[in-house]
């Protein structure tokens, strides 16, 4: 972008230029002063090269920055997310990141572009989830499938039915439930932050429609048979 111009278009050129006369420019009816460039306020930093208006780069940037998000917690940004849904797909897709829209549960999430004929950088990093996080999640997602089996709207838990229900799969012969219990509450930690669980209440929390993203139905009943062979074998 050129330098600020000071006052008067072309100073270099008009000052030398004597027959020039102010009636000369207030006599031209169809002649219209352009703005100073300091009043263009299409940057947003200096040297900003972007063409994506400010709310739009917020919502592309939330998306690089969280693994969801959700029209119940985002209703602006879900709202411009819709809007401009194809040009911030277009924007990841240059990343090789995939934009994925749940309508339904109104979530959206990214995911890492992986593929077997196009050498691919990847660019999220892959964090999954320890054993401990992983008996709550599927503990979490159980619960949450029976009460929509059962008709209710919301799935609620306390802190402690989670602990009795992941402790099962504990090996608690020392009867020393300190380290267990912290480890299944650190889970729940990271689940909360997450978003999959939102405690509304201490100790009381409302399980979200996210985990059903996280862990769909074939997934929990691969782990489910999972934990009961292991559980088997500890017995």
């Amino acid at each position: 972008m050129s330098e600020t111009v000071t006052d008067g278009v072309g100073t270099d050129e008009v000052g030398t230029d004597e027959a020039v006369t102010d009636d000369a420019v207030t006599d031209d009816a169809g002649f219209i002063e352009p703005a100073p460039m300091e009043d263009d306020q299409t940057e947003l930093f200096a040297g900003d090269r972007g063409l994506l208006d400010p709310e739009v780069r917020r919502v592309l940037v939330r998306l690089l920055q969280r693994r969801f998000l959700t029209a119940e917690k985002h209703r602006a940004q879900w709202r411009t997310l819709l809007e401009h849904q194809s040009v911030i797909e277009s924007r990841l897709h240059d990343l090789f990141v995939r934009l994925v829209v749940d309508h339904d549960r109104q979530i959206a999430y990214k995911q890492q572009v992986r593929s077997g004929e196009v050498d691919v950088p990847i660019l999220l990093r892959d964090d999954p989830y320890n054993r401990v996080e992983t008996l709550v999640l599927v503990h979490l997602r159980t619960v949450y499938q029976h009460e929509a089996s059962s008709g209710e709207t919301s799935a609620r838990i306390d802190l402690e039915d989670i602990e009795q229900g992941v402790l099962t799969f504990f090996d608690l012969d020392d009867n020393n439930l300190v380290r267990p219990q912290r480890e299944i509450r650190d889970a729940v930690g990271r689940l909360a932050a997450e978003g999959l669980i939102d405690e509304e209440s201490t100790g009381r929390y409302r399980i979200t429609p996210l985990v059903e993203v996280v862990l769909d139905n074939n997934r929990l009943a691969e782990l489910t048979r999972w934990l009961a062979d292991n559980k088997e074998t500890r017995s």
